[in-house]
């Protein structure tokens, strides 16, 4: 727990390091999912992710959330310009749920040849067992690390030597913190309440559903695991074992195909033996929606939350999840994602610090939406003597839970509720040529300059 009454923690509780990973299907210029191979072979930070049309766009950490995003912009002017110059033009689609599909065989798993040829392997075996049209959910995942400073300082209050043991506790703890809390962020984000008839209907196209969720991919319409994980948080090592276990015992092919909203990772590329031997380097949060009305499907304030919302977590203990609690945990998630937030229930865990910090009762149940505007009054309280920045953030993000107009989804539904492909189309041609001619222009000025 973050000793925050120090005043060194307190200038240093917001300084850490951003990434980000963003998905998007590659389409053709009628709607369709572009059947052309990545145009980036090689490249580190433009991959795929399932299909060889689904681009994943990732950036280095960086010490500010506008940094990281500028690394983003220009990665992804990067792609338009060369969707722009195939001999078929293509454009990103900037929802989270797919536009049209033909059938499964237009998802085209993504390819990779010689000692890579594993990737490939991997997604046919997720496509045998959760089908191709579960894969086709696009989204962002934040990466967030602390300040190797803050947490050398805390150390130094705890009386303890700063060390690697010490920051893997640090982060299996925070990840069993958000393990019970994060569904508020998939209640704020969501922003995907419709999608094309072809996703549930085969050959039926441009009849635009609602299903009753704000985040199909993140609600039990998505692609979680066919079991309910349970975590061992006692240590960095125990953390492992457990999802080794569910290796071990072929209830998963690997360690990447378990499916939670919540990760801690090593630097560099994940793997359970990296984590083991290197440590862990940051959290990752995977659950957000892409954000259609911000021009790279990112919203600045809203990753910045992801900061806000670790430091919070990290200034206070709860109690230790059971295996029941773990369980209802996953179906918070879930029930997170519906459109309806006063229906859909959660319950969560309570702080059990002595000095009640964070403001939360003990353990308790309630809506969605009035025990999100709980933890954001939790939050208020908490950031009250922080910059005007921090504290309109908070309330931005309380403004979604109690004006429902301003929530992500309602604004989707409202504005594509019909002819949901159509007009996203539309919209994903238009951000083609807002980002190719801002990147003009910035080029002309670097030369003029």
């Amino acid at each position: 727990m973050l000793h925050i009454e120090d005043d060194t923690i307190k200038k240093l509780l917001l300084k850490g390091k951003f990434g980000f990973e963003l998905e998007s299907h590659r389409i053709t210029m009628d709607g369709h999912l572009a059947h052309t191979a990545h145009p980036f072979p090689g490249d580190p930070h433009i991959s795929r992710d399932f299909s060889e049309d689904q681009i994943e766009i990732n950036t280095s950490p960086y010490d500010t959330a506008e940094e990281a995003i500028d690394a983003m912009e220009g990665y992804m002017a990067q792609v338009q310009e060369a969707l722009c110059r195939k001999d078929r033009q293509e454009c990103l689609w900037p929802f989270s749920n797919p536009p049209y599909i033909k059938n499964e065989r237009d998802i085209r798993i993504a390819q990779y040849y010689g000692e890579e040829r594993e990737n490939t392997t991997y997604r046919e075996f997720l496509s045998d067992r959760y089908g191709r049209y579960l894969m086709t959910y696009s989204g962002i995942h934040v990466n967030y690390s602390f300040a190797d400073e803050l947490l050398a300082r805390n150390a130094e209050i705890d009386g303890v030597p700063y060390d690697r043991a010490y920051k893997d506790r640090f982060y299996v703890d925070l990840a069993e913190k958000a393990a019970a809390y994060g569904w508020v962020l998939v209640a704020l984000m969501a922003a995907s309440p419709v999608m094309d008839s072809s996703f549930f209907q085969q050959g039926v196209y441009d009849g635009t559903d609602f299903c009753g969720m704000a985040s199909p991919r993140c609600s039990e319409l998505g692609y979680w695991n066919q079991f309910s994980p349970m975590f061992d948080y006692t240590d960095l090592d125990a953390y492992v074992d457990k999802i080794q276990s569910y290796v071990d015992e072929e209830m998963l092919v690997a360690a990447r195909e378990l499916y939670y909203p919540i990760r801690i990772k090593p630097a560099g590329k994940y793997s359970l033996e990296a984590l083991r031997e290197q440590g862990v380097d940051h959290i990752e949060f995977r659950m957000y929606d892409l954000h259609p009305f911000s021009p790279l499907g990112l919203n600045l304030r809203d990753v910045k939350f992801a900061q806000l919302f670790l430091v919070w977590l990290a200034s206070f203990r709860i109690e230790r999840m059971s295996g029941g609690m773990q369980v209802q945990a996953v179906q918070n998630f879930k029930n997170a994602a519906h459109y309806d937030l006063d229906a859909a229930k959660v319950t969560v865990p309570g702080c059990i610090c002595e000095n009640e910090i964070c403001g939360m009762p003990k353990r308790f149940s309630g809506s969605v939406r009035e025990t999100a505007i709980c933890i954001l009054e939790s939050m208020r309280a908490f950031f009250g003597e922080f910059s005007i920045e921090v504290r309109d953030n908070v309330e931005y993000q309380m403004d979604k839970m109690t004006d429902e107009s301003k929530r992500y989804a309602v604004q989707v539904r409202r504005e594509y509720g019909e002819g949901f492909v159509r007009r996203g189309l539309s919209l994903a041609q238009k951000r083609q040529r807002q980002l190719l001619q801002k990147a003009s222009r910035e080029a002309e000025g670097k030369e003029r300059g």
